[in-house]
């Protein structure tokens, strides 16, 4: 199954964390005080779950959410977490099976683009982009090499984690797709950007 990271899934954190130190963390972490209390969010791709305590520690209680996830040991590490008194369905499945009448206040896909291959990274974006409420916000945390200062070094770094999950059978793509166009074209808000470790990984929230 592509771009599911069972065969790693007990050892992902630590493996981020060394390379990326927190940088991957606190990009995901300060977008949080966007959240409003009673929101209905989507999750796609939280890997361990540890998102989840996080954003109890904003709002202890009130949240809807649904966290979708393809790798079953992800699912597995995720249900441990303390997520408080908030309503948590899992799911197990890619983000393309995933069926729903709802609308979101909120989504988070944090690090989930990077996966695919162009093609599949705009269907994505285009299911995503109309499960989410008018004026909903959009949490989008991933790697870019857009910055002009030290191209070289990331563009190694990610050439290097491609191959690395190319070896182990993870990912179905070699390249990273720049998703910001697709958010211009459908006149999305910035509400605010940030970057991390030296501008190689980009926190932008999104206002439809």
């Amino acid at each position: 199954m592509i771009n599911n990271y069972d065969k790693i899934a007990n050892q992902y954190d630590f493996l981020s964390r060394l390379v990326f130190f927190k940088s991957q963390v606190n990009a995901q972490i300060n977008q949080l005080k966007y959240i409003a209390e009673n929101s209905s969010i989507l999750i796609v791709g939280g890997g361990t779950g540890w998102i989840l305590e996080e954003i109890a520690k904003i709002h202890a209680s009130g949240l809807q959410i649904i966290y979708v996830e393809i790798s079953e040991k992800m699912i597995s590490l995720s249900q441990t977490r303390d997520f408080k008194n908030n309503k948590v369905e899992f799911i197990n499945l890619g983000i393309e099976d995933f069926k729903t009448d709802q609308l979101f206040d909120v989504m988070l896909t944090p690090f989930l683009f990077d996966n695919f291959i162009e093609h599949r990274a705009e269907m994505v974006f285009e299911l995503l982009h109309s499960r989410l409420k008018k004026t909903g916000l959009w949490f989008f945390v991933d790697f870019s090499l857009n910055a002009k200062n030290g191209r070289w070094w990331k563009s190694l770094i990610l050439k290097s984690m491609y191959v690395f999950f190319k070896l182990i059978g993870i990912v179905e793509t070699n390249k990273l797709t720049d998703m910001h166009p697709l958010f211009n074209k459908k006149s999305y808000l910035v509400v605010e950007q940030q970057f991390y470790y030296a501008s190689f990984i980009s926190a932008t929230v999104y206002q439809k």
